[in-house]
């Protein structure tokens, strides 16, 4: 927790175009108590969070990387509340893959699902034998991978998080994640990627996927627009000194929002061969 409200803060000051020295006159401290904050040294004292926040013109959840758990911030939220499951309960191709990469063999080994949606992909991954966490910014999906997990009477350690601000800080074996790093804004991918990168063990793997931009293709009717397309290899830059077991490129057919549509995406899936 303390290294995700460190990162906080000095991200949000970021943002807000505010140097350390000009954060502190505001909070009337010192310019080292802000550094040694967000360095991790040590945390703000609580009298002071609600000024802080409200200087970083954000929650004070959202400063420790938590979002509300009342508030409807995904695009998705309402087709979730729904008794089917929008995007079905078939998981991806790409779990195959990952099973073929890092197969359990009888050993714990532990995946986090970042954007799990509905929790399908999560569901089958915990039904294989894999120790699964996964998050997403919808109440509704976490709620719906809970019964899923119910249901195929496997655990699944869904919470909610926002992908902006929630870091990692402890490892996992595998991260996956097939549909939401289009929602990262570019600014804060190389940060995110570090911080991802960090979290994996020695020979565990990520397998991601990201949309890409493509000017042959119309922008997806989705109920919670892409804003931030990746360019074509961008995601496999970011793990150029790791071992690339597969990158690919590829358009596929999507019916997701009931209007036929194409998508153009990355996909990757790379090994930690080394420490970093």
């Amino acid at each position: 927790m303390k290294n995700i409200l460190s990162g906080n803060i000095a991200r949000y000051r970021k943002e807000s175009k505010l140097t350390q020295e000009q954060l502190a006159e505001k909070l009337g401290i010192t310019f080292q108590a802000v550094s040694k904050w967000e360095t991790g040294q040590t945390v703000p004292e609580t009298a002071l969070l609600p000024e802080l926040a409200k200087i970083l013109n954000i929650g004070i959840d959202k400063l420790f990387g938590y979002t509300a758990f009342n508030a409807d911030v995904s695009g998705y939220e309402e087709v979730y509340k729904e008794e089917s499951y929008f995007w079905g309960v078939r998981p991806s191709d790409m779990c195959l893959k990952v099973m073929e990469l890092l197969p359990t063999d009888g050993k714990p080994l532990k995946l986090l699902d970042i954007g799990c949606g509905e929790g399908k992909d999560a569901v089958f991954f915990a039904r294989c034998g894999y120790d699964v966490s996964a998050f997403d910014i919808s109440d509704a999906g976490i709620e719906k991978t809970k019964r899923l997990a119910d249901s195929a009477r496997v655990h699944v350690n869904a919470f909610k998080a926002n992908l902006f601000d929630y870091r990692l800080e402890e490892s996992f074996d595998i991260l996956y994640s097939s549909g939401v790093l289009a929602y990262i804004k570019p600014q804060l991918r190389s940060e995110i990627m570090e911080n991802y990168k960090s979290h994996v063990s020695l020979n565990g793997i990520v397998a991601f996927q990201a949309f890409v931009k493509k000017p042959f293709i119309a922008r997806p009717p989705e109920k919670q627009p892409i804003e931030h397309f990746w360019q074509s290899g961008e995601l496999f830059t970011h793990f150029h000194d790791w071992y690339i077991e597969q990158c690919s490129e590829y358009v596929f057919d999507c019916n997701s929002s009931g209007i036929p549509h194409k998508h153009a995406a990355n996909r990757l899936f790379a090994r930690k061969i080394k420490a970093l």
